[in-house]
Order: structure tokens, then sequence, then C-alpha cells
């Protein structure tokens, strides 16, 4: 869907907005594990997360930075892929992590005020023995939210 929205914006010669640009990506690693993720720093990127997405590589997420500190939710319409998802507070470490299933629209809280969310596939944490008071390394790296 949205690479057709952004086709279409091409076609007639229109703007993009910014989920149709390719986003930064910025190395993060968690108890000795790295990974890749891009950066999703403003709303409408925000929005569309990894949505409409069908794989997502093993080392590979999404981290969404936020502008307030507060208790951010996640839902996975739309979403193929399953996640788990790691609330972070503006230090990097860990708050909650939660479990999504694919294409429901059930809330994942985060338990305290987030400044950001990390998604990954479902089970990436747990495999690695990551758990909530552990500490993200990288986030400096990321751009500020808009």
């Amino acid at each position: 869907m949205l690479v057709a929205r952004c086709s279409l914006l091409v076609s007639l010669g229109l703007p993009l907005p910014a989920a149709c640009a390719e986003l930064p990506e910025i190395p993060l690693a968690v108890k000795g594990h790295k990974l890749t993720v891009e950066v999703a720093a403003d709303d409408e990127v925000r929005m569309q997360g990894l949505m409409h997405r069908r794989v997502l590589p093993e080392s590979r997420g999404m981290l969404f930075v936020f502008r307030e500190v507060e208790r951010h939710a996640m839902w996975m319409m739309n979403t193929y892929i399953p996640l788990s998802v790691a609330f972070l507070d503006e230090r990097g470490v860990i708050i909650n992590i939660e479990d999504m299933k694919p294409h429901t629209q059930d809330t994942h809280p985060a338990a305290k005020p987030a400044k950001y969310a990390l998604e990954v596939n479902q089970g990436w944490f747990g495999k690695r023995g990551v758990k909530p008071g552990m500490k993200v390394e990288g986030l400096e790296r990321a751009p500020p939210a808009k």
C-alpha cells in the first residue's frame, strides 16, 4: 500500500512524504548482541512502522523515537510479522517487553513512561536472554523525534 502510494506520488510529480523516503539506520547493541534498526522519528513514519512488510531479517528492527516521554502503546494492524517490542526510558534501559501477534488491534503499552520503542522479530529478546532492566546501547546515534 505505501509503495503504491509513493509510486503514484512520484508519477504525478508530487512531493513525497517522509514515509516514502529511505529511513535512517543505526547500529544498536544489548547484552553484546548487535542489531541494525531503521529509525522512525516522525509521526508519519511512526504510524506506518513495520506495517505491510512480509519479512524482517533476524538482526534487524525498527526504533521508534518519541517526542514526549509517556506511556506509549503499540499495535499490529496491517502488520504481517510477529514482533516483540521493548519500551525504553531516556537512558535506554528496557522498561518492559511485549510479544505482539500479527493483524491484531490489541494495544501493547509501556509499563512506565518511555522515550523509545524497539521492535524486532518475536522471540529475539528471549533467545538472547534480554530482559527488563538491561540497557540498549547506541541510542545517541538516533535522530531526534520530530
